[in-house]
C-alpha cells in the first residue's frame, strides 16, 4: 500500500504526530481541521468563523494533492457545543455543492488548543 502524506504551507501544521493528511490509492483522508492559521495561530473566536477556517484548511490540503471540494464524499464536525450547530451548518454550506457529502456533527468535551470546531474529511481522486 503506497501512503503519501500531505501538508499543504497554506493550511495549518500539523499539532502532533500526525500527517495533516494522507492519500492512500484513490482516497484522500484530511485530518481534522482547526482554525489554525499556517504558524499554527488560532485565527478566529467564534464558531461559525472557526468553522470557516478549519475548511479553508481542508480546501488547502485538497488543493495540495490538486482535489477540490467536490472530491469531498464524507465529513466530520466536532463541535463543543451544538447550539452552534445551525451556525456552523451555514459556513459549511458555502463549501459543498449538491450533491453534498455525507456529514455527522458530534458535541464533544474539548478539542485541542480549546477550540470550538475541527472538521475532518474523505475526498476521493478521480
Amino acid at each position: 500500500m503506497d501512503k503519501q502524506a500531505i501538508a499543504s504551507a497554506a493550511a495549518a501544521p500539523a499539532v502532533g504526530p500526525y500527517s495533516p493528511a494522507l492519500a492512500v490509492g484513490d482516497f484522500v483522508f484530511v485530518s481534522g481541521q482547526i482554525p489554525l492559521d499556517s504558524e499554527g495561530r488560532i485565527v478566529a473566536v467564534i464558531a461559525p468563523d472557526q468553522a470557516r477556517k478549519a475548511l479553508e484548511n481542508v480546501k488547502a490540503q485538497l488543493a495540495a494533492v490538486g482535489l477540490g471540494m467536490d472530491a469531498v464524499v464524507k465529513t466530520t464536525i466536532f463541535v463543543t457545543d451544538m447550539d452552534d450547530f445551525a451556525a456552523v451548518n451555514e459556513v459549511y454550506g458555502e463549501f459543498f455543492a449538491p450533491p453534498y457529502p455525507a456529514r455527522s456533527t458530534v458535541e464533544v468535551a474539548r478539542l485541542p488548543k480549546d477550540v470550538k470546531v475541527e472538521i475532518e474529511a474523505i475526498a476521493v481522486r478521480g
